[in-house]
């Protein structure tokens, strides 16, 4: 399945309850179950959530992933909002510019396996995560 994956476009809540049920979905067909579906799930929330607070509108990507015998799921949320000032400060749990728990970036990250963030101030913000199956 090494597509251009499912595109998510993120504008709105409803937006970000589609990508999540959508990467459930394709978690489930790549074999991941149990506690799995829920952290992709979650992290799949987190990201999304970011693009409607801060970007206002972007899209998520959901893809199989695969490296040497490894297989699992790949997440990728772009958007071309304001970009992230400070990386290694939005990492921190707590750091909220929203008033929100601060656990979306470092949350996200905390529930992947591979985490990656691309992010230039006026430009937008790509992050790339990846989940592996055991």
């Amino acid at each position: 399945m090494e597509n251009d994956g499912t595109r998510v476009a993120i504008n709105s809540n409803a937006d970000i309850v589609e990508a999540r049920q959508k990467g459930r979905a394709l978690a489930i067909e790549l074999g991941f179950d149990g506690s799995d579906l829920t952290l992709i799930a979650a992290a799949i929330s987190e990201i999304a959530r970011n693009i409607v607070d801060h970007a206002k509108t972007g899209e998520v990507i959901l893809n199989s992933a695969s490296q040497g015998s490894k297989r699992g799921i790949c997440i990728i949320a772009k958007d071309e909002g304001p970009g992230i000032k400070d990386v290694a400060k939005a990492m921190q749990y707590g750091y909220s510019t929203r008033k929100g728990l601060g656990v979306g970036l470092p949350g996200a990250k905390w529930l992947m396996d591979e985490f990656e963030i691309d992010t230039k101030v006026g430009v937008g913000t790509t992050v790339t995560m990846k989940k592996w199956l055991h």
